[in-house]
This record gives C-alpha cells, sequence and structure tokens, in this order.
C-alpha cells in the first residue's frame, strides 16, 4: 500500500498489521434482483430509497461497479472468491444438487476465512446459495463464525418460509414470520453483540427478489399502481427503511467512524413482473437479470465510511465483485491464500484515485439457457448473446451509448479481435459447467467432485 493510503487511513484511527490500532468493521449488503435504476441515486422516481439515497450524498457512487454475474449463485461466488466466472468454481444456479446449490469445495479461499484470520467475528445473514449445512459449502465451514437465512436460494423466493437457519440449526417458524424482518433484527444483535470488536458482516437481503411479499404496502397502498408494483415498491424501501436503522445504529453505538458500509445489487433486474417496464428499474441500461448486457451485471454500489470515504463523490473507476477480497485484504493487512482476479479498491475508496490499480478488462461467462460471455474493455462491451453459435461478437461503446444501441463491430474489427482473445484466455474449462462452452451440469458428477452423496431426482430421500 502507498505512504499516502497510510497517511489517510492513520488519519481516522483504522488499523492495518503493525500499527496497533483499532481494525475498522465492515458490512457488506447485498440486495437480490435490485436494478441499477432502482435507487433514487441513480435517478429513480416512484420507488422511494432515501437512506441509500442519503448514504450515496454521504458517501461515493460507483458508475462503472460490475456483478460478479448475471444471476445469483454464480455472482455470489465471485464477490466470495475473488474469482471472475472464467475461474470461479461456480458458473451459473444449479437446481437440482442434492439439499441446494452447488456447494463451494472444502479448502476454498474466501472473505469470511481472511476476515477470520484478521481478527474479525465474521457472520453471514440471509441468502447464502453456496452450499448447505450437510456438505462443503455450509458458510460455517466456509470462514463465518455466524450464520442466519437461507441455505438453499429456492427456498429464499419465500420471504414467509417454514424454517431458517441459525448455523446447522434449523429454526421453525411455520410460514409465520416475514423473513426480512429477522434478518435485519438478526443483523442489529450481532452488531450489539460485537460492538467491542471488529467484526465482518455479510448481510445477503433478498429483497426484491419474487416472490412478491411484504406484510404492508406502507406508503404505496394508495397508488394507483398494479398490485404487484405496490408490493414490489414497498419491498425495495422496506430494505431501504432497514438500511438506515443499521446506519443509526452504528452511530449511536459510536462505530459508525470505524465501519465501512458497502451496498450493492447481485444482478439486475429479475423482469418477469414487469417491474424494469413500469418501474424502469434497470434506468438507461439495456438488459435485465441473466443477460450480459449492461442491465444485467452493472451494480448500483455505493461505499459510506464518514470522515474517510469522501462525501459527494462519483467514481468511474472499473471495478467487480472479485476486487471485495483484495480489498479487504489491503484494508486489514492479511493476505490472500491464493490467487485472485480482483484489485483492491482502497485507494478509490479513502479517495487516492491517482494511486488506484486499474483493470485491462472485466469477464463474464454465464451457462444458463443459452451460454453468453462478455466483456468490459475501457470504454467498449464485447457481448456474446448465444455461444453456440460462434464467438459472434456485439461490440458497443458504453461510455457514449450505456444503452448498448448501436453495435460497432464492424467499425472496429482491431478491438472486437482483442476482445475475442481475451474471452479466449480467460474461460478456464470445468469439468462440469461447459464442453466446448456448452451448459454440462452433471449433478451427479459433481456430488462426486466434492464429496457428497448424490441423490436422484425423483428419490424419496429427505431433502433440506
Amino acid at each position: 500500500m502507498k505512504k499516502s493510503i497510510f497517511t489517510a487511513l492513520m488519519a481516522v484511527g483504522m488499523s492495518l498489521t503493525g500499527f496497533g490500532v483499532e481494525k475498522p468493521n465492515v458490512i457488506y449488503i447485498l440486495a437480490d434482483d435490485l436494478g441499477y435504476g432502482e435507487v433514487g441515486y441513480n435517478g429513480q422516481q416512484m420507488i422511494q430509497t432515501p437512506e441509500l439515497d442519503a448514504m450515496a450524498a454521504g458517501g461515493m457512487r460507483f458508475t462503472n461497479h460490475y456483478c460478479g454475474n448475471s444471476v445469483c449463485a454464480p455472482s455470489r461466488c465471485s464477490l466470495v472468491t475473488g474469482m471472475h466466472p472464467g475461474n470461479a468454481y461456480i458458473r451459473a444456479n444449479s437446481p437440482g444438487y442434492p439439499r441446494g446449490q452447488t456447494p463451494l469445495p472444502a479448502g476454498t479461499e474466501t472473505i469470511g476465512h481472511l476476515m477470520q484470520r484478521a481478527g474479525y467475528k465474521t457472520a453471514i445473514i440471509g441468502k447464502w446459495g453456496l452450499g448447505s449445512t450437510w456438505d462443503s459449502g455450509n458458510p460455517n465451514e466456509q470462514g463465518f463464525d455466524y450464520f442466519f437465512g437461507y441455505t438453499d436460494q429456492r427456498k429464499a423466493h419465500n420471504y414467509y418460509p417454514e424454517y431458517l437457519w441459525r448455523d446447522s440449526e434449523k429454526l421453525m417458524l411455520n410460514g409465520s414470520e416475514y423473513s426480512h424482518d429477522l434478518m435485519t433484527d438478526e443483523a442489529v444483535k450481532f452488531i450489539e453483540g460485537n460492538q467491542d470488536q471488529p467484526f465482518f458482516l455479510y448481510l445477503a437481503y433478498c429483497i426484491p427478489h419474487t416472490q412478491y411479499q411484504v406484510p404492508d404496502l406502507a406508503q404505496y397502498k394508495d397508488r394507483d399502481w398494479p398490485e404487484k408494483m405496490k408490493i414490489h415498491a414497498a419491498m425495495t424501501s422496506r430494505m431501504d427503511r432497514d438500511i438506515g436503522t443499521i446506519k443509526r445504529l452504528l452511530e449511536e453505538l459510536g462505530l459508525a467512524k470505524n465501519t465501512l458500509i458497502m451496498f450493492n445489487s447481485d444482478n439486475g433486474v429479475h423482469g418477469r413482473q414487469g417491474s424494469e417496464r413500469f418501474f424502469n428499474t434497470s434506468g438507461e441500461l439495456r438488459g435485465i437479470k441473466r443477460s450480459m448486457y449492461e442491465g444485467g451485471v452493472r451494480s448500483p454500489m455505493i461505499a459510506y465510511w464518514p470522515k474517510t470515504v469522501p462525501a459527494g463523490t462519483v467514481s468511474d473507476h472499473l471495478s467487480a465483485f472479485w476486487d471485495l477480497m483484495p480489498t479487504l485484504s489491503e484494508l486489514t493487512g492479511e493476505p490472500i491464500n491464493g490467487k485472485t482476479d480482483g484489485i483492491s479498491m482502497l485507494p478509490t475508496l479513502v479517495g487516492n484515485a491517482d494511486q488506484q490499480g486499474k483493470h485491462e478488462y472485466l469477464y463474464w461467462e454465464l451457462y444458463e439457457g443459452k451460454p453468453n460471455q462478455a466483456v468490459r474493455y475501457g470504454k467498449w462491451k464485447g457481448v456474446v448473446v448465444d455461444r453456440r453459435k460462434g464467438m459472434k461478437i456485439e461490440l458497443y461503446d458504453v461510455t457514449r451509448d450505456a444503452g448498448e444501441q448501436a453495435d460497432v463491430a464492424s467499425e472496429y474489427p482491431e478491438v472486437v479481435d482483442r476482445i475475442r482473445k481475451l474471452m479466449i484466455s480467460s474461460h478456464v474449462p470445468s469439468p462440469f459447467w461447459d464442453k466446448d462452452n456448452k451448459p454440462l451440469f452433471n449433478a451427479k458428477a459433481a456430488c462426486e467432485a466434492t464429496g457428497v452423496t448424490y441423490v436422484p431426482p425423483k428419490s424419496k430421500k429427505k431433502k433440506e
């Protein structure tokens, strides 16, 4: 880390290895299927997000930050492991895997493990989606001291669940309580219970992913809108309200100036209920969840840290989910155990953008439906819509054409050729995610590879 960054950190009492001062807390809040244009600070007019808007005004807003992928599980894998989709272990959702999604293998380096080694109390509250209680993906085995929520992301579609997990114990609810509210309560308890030591909280809210369920319609109850759109808005504003509750709790406990809060969404808007049209939740961007266009992968990121992250700033730094791990590593001074595709964003976060390392490019691939790929390369965005039909690359200048309307591939063949080479070099073959870049998820092979007992789809054995 460069000297001026040390100086900035020391000025606010932050800790780095060898300096003997208090370590900063970190809260990473992840929304589920929240569109880039679904928040007021990115232009939303109909859904109210005053708490997030205030944090954006008091912190830093990012206009070129990207999700790990355009669907839940692979996006979260990139976030937690610091690997882009061409190297990541999980590259698509995987329904049919026994008791949840494909688990992270034992021994995986995660942000949880890194923060534990750095001396932090760690927690994941909300939606995990990277394994179950009974396999190597158990969050308690992947670096998190405490877990509360859903292991199986499909069960997270229901906000009135039969049960949630507290570590490896089932908390029976019988459909009687709204899970989002319980998550906020658990987050508050975790912060209060660990206020005297450094903590890392990964708060993975499920809102606004469908199903559309909410205890009340709040300020939208009398709007002349379709009922589903009232629910969608009420869900998003409820999450916003609760993020404000957490922010004020930190202030009341005297922790605000020693806590970095980061907010993101795991991928673009869901797109099957009409919210993207009714609310324009992708903003000016093209595409939704599962799309490699900007609306599927660009994230509405903000960072908030009073007196440290410069207030009222906007960064166009090109960054992605896999940058979180090296950022936490530089922040805490704890080395990463293995490799990462990320670059620390800490210089940008503390106002030293001139010292920020830069990505030459960002890369994505996804194997759901029609396999596709994308590269962000400087001002350029290259997209392959269906890899099975060959590497026909669409090219957009997203600095001038954020909505990706004008394909200029024919005008810049040299750029297309460079992006094609980056796509080829970035893809590392996987034994059960692809074969010649075609989907080939095989649950039995995946189970054998990760030491999990394979349960055929029609088995009557009890599942999670």
